[in-house]
């Protein structure tokens, strides 16, 4: 019996070192990619195809959100045209991935998605307004914490106060908080919260105050340059960054115009809740996570934790109900991506 799957769409940072190539290997369509390396070119920067096929990859050059936006863009959009055996339900990404999720659920085209993408991305390098960290408020065992979760809050709330300080919530993602700010507000919080597991607080190299009111100018800017006639009616499902679901044939273009390039950029995105939603509204019996890379997939299991999905309450219970019939496949591992492509096999492990 073919399964049905929300899909979700990784965010920016997912392209790394160990995903250099992925295009040369999973992007089918030639036409496309000259398309996508044409567009580049005539912007003065740098091709798809030369980023990719690097011969070492470079954290000054590869993240930098002009290229690793339409990198990752372009290695989710491979992933999921190679999709099989699987019946799409809906799709939902994190933060750039609503981008891609967009062009997954055919409100863009693959070419209007690429410019949304490829553009907002070369708007926050040029501006770089601000800055991203991320820190956890669960347990390595993942385990909900709604009262530390909302003393971490009440922090960033008391340090954005101060006179000269901007920080706020940029992303709910599963058990971690992503906040954006100035630099004396990000270096307040780090001042203020204990290092946790040796990496936390963690600073986001070349992210901007993403999902702030900092970015306004690049939402204007944003808007201005690409217009409502870029979007369309979905033919799926979509759920946004506050875990409101965009129907087919029931969209408003230009609301979508308007969220996509306003509220999505400015205000705080919801990851948790748009996973939350994605559970209850659709029930899905797979979550699947395109490349590039395999970080998001603890977010989307800490996420479905948090609703109590399938009665779930800590990391060992998610792994329990994995090992026995998986809930999440990322097709940033190789393996996993062959259940749910073509000639797959029954998906297993995490």
């Amino acid at each position: 019996m073919t399964k049905t799957a929300v899909v979700i769409c990784p965010g920016r940072g997912t392209y790394n070192k160990s995903d250099l190539g992925i295009l040369g290997r999973h992007f089918k369509d030639k036409d496309l990619m000259c398309r996508f390396d044409e567009r580049r070119q005539q912007a003065g920067q740098p091709t798809l195809t030369d980023l990719d096929s690097a011969a070492r990859y470079s954290v000054a050059t590869h993240t930098r959100g002009d290229n690793a936006s339409a990198l990752i863009y372009a290695a989710m959009l491979a992933d999921f045209r190679a999709l099989d055996g699987v019946e799409v339900v809906a799709v939902t990404g994190n933060s750039m991935g609503w981008y891609s999720a967009l062009a997954c659920g055919g409100a863009l085209t693959p070419e209007a998605g690429f410019e949304v993408v490829n553009t907002m991305g070369t708007l926050m390098q040029e501006r770089l307004i601000g800055g991203q960290l991320i820190y956890p408020f669960v347990d390595e065992n993942w385990h909900p914490n709604p009262a530390n979760k909302a003393s971490l809050l009440g922090l960033v709330a008391e340090i954005n106060a101060r006179a000269d300080h901007r920080l706020s919530l940029s992303i709910d993602l599963g058990g971690m908080l992503v906040l954006a700010g100035d630099e004396p507000g990000l270096a307040a919080f780090v001042a203020a919260v204990p290092p946790l597991q040796d990496r936390f607080p963690m600073r986001l190299v070349n992210h901007a105050a993403f999902h702030s009111a900092l970015q306004a100018p690049v939402a204007e800017a944003g808007r201005a340059r690409m217009g409502p006639d870029l979007f369309g009616q979905p033919n799926l499902p979509l759920i946004d960054g506050r875990g409101a679901v965009w129907w087919p044939s029931a969209t408003d273009s230009h609301a979508l115009w308007a969220y996509t390039l306003g509220h999505q950029v400015v205000e705080t995105y919801d990851f948790t809740k748009a996973i939350s939603q994605a559970a209850r509204e659709f029930a899905p019996d797979l979550f699947i996570v395109t490349g590039p890379g395999t970080t998001l997939g603890g977010a989307v299991a800490q996420s479905l934790i948090q609703a109590n999905w399938r009665g779930m309450h800590s990391k060992a219970e998610f792994q329990q109900q994995q090992e026995a019939a998986s809930l999440l496949v990322s097709m940033g591992l190789e393996d996993q991506r062959a259940t749910v492509t073509k000639g797959n096999k029954q998906a297993g492990g995490f």
